[in-house]
């Protein structure tokens, strides 16, 4: 395959372009593509009276140790077997989040079938094969197994299961990796934030989820599944003004103290972080809607329009109709 034509589009982001190459051979420059992009692969196409059917696309960022990249594809299986766990066995460890269309996930002699919003976790050290039937779009995290901080042991009991992107810690995942997917197709991802980290929280806690437990996560696993836990619990009742720490808490069978810790970790405070997380989507609602202003403070959980404009001060240093005046380019009044 000519080197251009997995190409930089825009600093770290390379996207593949098949659409200047013949019919023939947009399969190969695919599968080239796709075997130099990650760890060695073998791709299994269509047969060759339809091969010059087939169409696939790769864009592709490093972010850190690890790396996102959306594939697409027409029918198409992908091995990864003996011959190519010898040529290359960097031990990286592949979650697969299916945006599109349906795929398997095969490893250890288990099956995960993939509907769009499901992920699966797959471990380059052993074989495994992703099978698609028919056209499909997937979203591809792969990252070294230290950065999860689990037992390469522990997370073998979890390898080509399929994690649900409906319920529970799965659905928040699911709408957190289907936004890196759309931001990373329209442009380069910002690599000074830690995106990864925040995908990998977010591992932690669907296999805590499933452990109900440590379940052989490491302390700080455990920490970090935990705190998501209780951020995701704290994101879905910000309109809630009688939410407090103690009942979060208590939700969670943990002691306030130790909760307290957990977020003293990411150098802020339960109460701190609920306070930014609400002025943060107050902040949206100002910009977005016309709802007023004294109500857009009621509705994220604050107990007046005078302790909302206070804390909107504080935060943003403006109050907050002076703040929808500046997006909307009028004046306050």
């Amino acid at each position: 395959m000519p080197d251009s034509l997995l190409a930089p589009a825009s600093g770290n982001r390379s996207v593949l372009d098949l659409h200047a190459v013949s019919p023939k051979d947009r399969f190969d420059a695919w599968a080239a593509a796709i075997d130099g992009s990650f760890v060695p692969l073998q791709a299994v196409g269509p047969d060759s009276d339809s091969r010059e059917s087939f169409m696939g696309g790769l864009v592709s960022q490093p972010l850190g140790a690890s790396s996102v990249s959306t594939v697409t594809g027409t029918a198409v299986d992908v091995h990864r077997g003996a011959r190519e766990i010898a040529a290359s066995d960097p031990g990286y460890i592949k979650l697969g989040f299916q945006l599109r269309g349906y795929s398997v996930v095969m490893q250890d002699g288990r099956d995960a079938a993939l509907a769009p919003g499901d992920f699966a976790l797959y471990d380059t050290t052993r074989p495994y094969v992703v099978a698609s039937e028919d056209a499909f779009r997937m979203f591809v995290v792969m990252f070294p197994l230290t950065s999860l901080h689990v037992e390469r042991d522990v997370l073998s009991d979890f390898t080509a299961r399929r994690f649900s992107g409906r319920t529970g810690v799965g659905a928040i995942a699911s709408r957190f990796l289907a936004e890196m997917a759309r931001q990373l197709d329209a442009d380069e991802l910002p690599s000074a934030l830690p995106l990864s980290d925040a995908v990998l929280d977010l591992v932690a806690a669907a296999i805590a989820d499933r452990t109900e437990g440590t379940g052989g996560l490491s302390e700080d696993a455990h920490r970090r599944a935990l705190r998501t836990r209780i951020e995701s619990y704290i994101t879905a009742r910000l309109a809630d003004p009688d939410l407090s720490v103690s009942s979060i808490a208590a939700r969670h069978h943990i002691s306030v103290r130790y909760m307290q810790k957990l977020f003293e970790e990411q150098h802020t405070t339960v109460r701190g972080w609920i306070r930014h997380r609400r002025l943060e989507a107050s902040r949206r609602d100002l910009a977005s809607s016309s709802i007023p202003v004294a109500a857009v403070g009621i509705r994220w959980g604050f107990a007046d329009a005078a302790a909302f404009a206070r804390a909107f001060r504080q935060e943003f240093g403006m109050p907050p109709s002076h703040y929808r005046a500046s997006v909307r380019g009028v004046s306050a009044g």
